[in-house]
């Protein structure tokens, strides 16, 4: 007898030649003769007491009641038309199931796994062809409002913003160059006037110095009404260029010099500008040939003897002599020179010292000749003797 509820599912013939080997062998069944059949589904052969005559391995067999409950296919085994037992093929529905769950399930991960993928890919893509561009040209903007123009604009230019990318960078440097421009001009504006303020002063300290001179020497009422009015012209005039030099130094904070070899006998010429009353004595510098700006170190000279003159009041003595690569120039006046606490001080900016009292002047003339010194690459000291108050030149000799 076979038990049709699950036949439609198997091979009938193949059934009917395991069957046919089963029977034609039966007491003697073992896996040799199964395998002669060549059925290759799972099966148990049991006899009528339900005992275990043969069945192929992973084929747990409990009863007939789990067979039929598992809707196993149940086939008579016949001996003289007598049946003495049945073959159960086993019906894997159920681990055809789980496998279809389990595969269904790893096709399922793998499709959202896929997805996240393609998510995370797409959220990539976004981020560097939209959200991060638009973040750099944010960044950006924000450089640009807050005057950073030195920091580029790097980005792709193949992306979505490509197009204004260029012309953003293109305006940033536009903009530079035209803060650039603009710095440059009010530079050169405020060096001219620095320049032209500072060398104004020397002409009219000479203008002060020669009409102190001339007060002294002339009697003529009306004459000296005149130089009167010459010195306190000079005077007022030398006011105004003082302040319109010192607020524009406030924010130039240099001014340019042109170094050029010189022979040193052009000192000489400087110290006999501004040697009014014959008070100035030096012997014959040393031949020869010195680094210097010729316009700035005069501005260096009339400052110190300038100085001297305004607070010693004495004959200023020059020597000279050559020192490794230097030409020092040492300048004497033999006033009451200044306390030892001041000297480290007489070389900053607007430093006036405690002699100054009821004398013109912004504190800004030694400071301003150790620019130039320095930038002449030579040195200015200041000492005081026992006899007056010394300055020290320094001037680089050309190699």
């Amino acid at each position: 007898m076979l038990n049709k509820t699950n036949t439609a599912k198997v091979n009938m013939v193949d059934i009917n030649e395991v069957v046919k080997v089963v029977e034609k062998n039966w007491g003697n069944i073992n896996k040799e003769i199964i395998e002669t059949s060549g059925f290759q589904q799972q099966l148990t052969i049991i006899d009528n007491l339900e005992n275990v005559i043969y069945q192929t391995p992973s084929n747990p067999f409990n009863n007939t009641y789990d067979a039929i409950k598992n809707r196993d296919t149940i086939v008579d085994v016949k001996q003289n038309d007598m049946v003495v037992g049945k073959i159960i093929i086993r019906n894997n529905d159920q681990d055809i199931v789980q496998q279809m769950k389990k595969d269904l399930l790893i096709s399922f991960s793998l499709i959202v796994g896929l997805l996240i993928i393609v998510t995370i890919l797409y959220h990539i893509y976004l981020y560097k062809t939209l959200l991060k561009p638009f973040g750099q040209l944010q960044q950006f903007a924000a450089n640009v409002a807050r005057g950073n123009l030195d920091i580029p604009l790097n980005m792709d230019k193949n992306n979505y913003f490509g197009a204004f990318t260029e012309s953003f960078d293109l305006l940033r440097e536009e903009l530079y160059a035209a803060r650039q421009r603009e710095y440059e001009s009010n530079r050169s504006k405020k060096e001219l006037v620095a320049t032209i303020s500072h060398d104004i002063k020397t002409p009219i300290a000479s203008i002060k110095a020669v009409s102190e001179l001339m007060l002294m020497q002339i009697k003529d009422e009306k004459m000296m009404k005149h130089v009167n009015t010459i010195n306190s012209k000079a005077e007022q005039i030398n006011l105004l260029v003082t302040d319109m030099f010192h607020a524009t130094l406030e924010e130039l904070q240099q001014l340019k010099l042109t170094v050029t070899e010189e022979p040193s006998e052009i000192l000489a010429d400087m110290f006999e500008n501004v040697n009014y009353d014959h008070q100035i004595v030096y012997e014959p510098f040393p031949a020869c040939i010195i680094l210097i700006d010729p316009v700035r170190l005069q501005q260096v000279i009339d400052n110190i003897i300038s100085n001297s003159y305004k607070y010693a009041g004495t004959k200023i003595s020059i020597t000279s002599h050559i020192i490794q690569d230097y030409l020092e120039l040492h300048i004497q006046d033999f006033g009451p020179g200044i306390s030892e606490e001041e000297l480290p001080l007489l070389f900053n900016k607007y430093y006036r010292g405690k002699n100054v009292e009821g004398k013109n002047g912004s504190g800004l003339g030694l400071y301003i000749s150790k620019y130039f010194m320095e930038n002449m690459y030579g040195q200015i000291s200041c000492y005081n003797r026992a006899d007056g108050f010394i300055a020290i030149l320094r001037i680089k000799l050309a190699s």
